[in-house]
């Protein structure tokens, strides 16, 4: 996966928590508990995961042109 980021920073929408992750490289994740305020974020509409609603770097599959992976 040349050229693929793995790490995104997630920023929480109900409290503004901002928490750098690891992205799975295979998949893509549809939920995702905020530390700071354990809101569990999940896509918005059209998006495939919570890295591509709040994250600031597109999820792995969608980064390498495989499309959405959830559906």
């Amino acid at each position: 996966m040349r050229g693929i980021v793995t790490t995104s920073v997630l920023t929480c929408p109900d409290c503004g928590h901002v928490e750098s992750c690891e992205m799975p490289t295979d998949a893509c994740q549809w939920f995702f508990e905020c530390r700071g305020c354990g809101a569990v974020l999940k896509p918005k509409p059209g998006d495939c995961c919570v890295f591509c609603s709040y994250g600031t770097v597109p999820c792995p599959p969608i980064q390498a042109g495989d499309g959405c992976c959830g559906g």
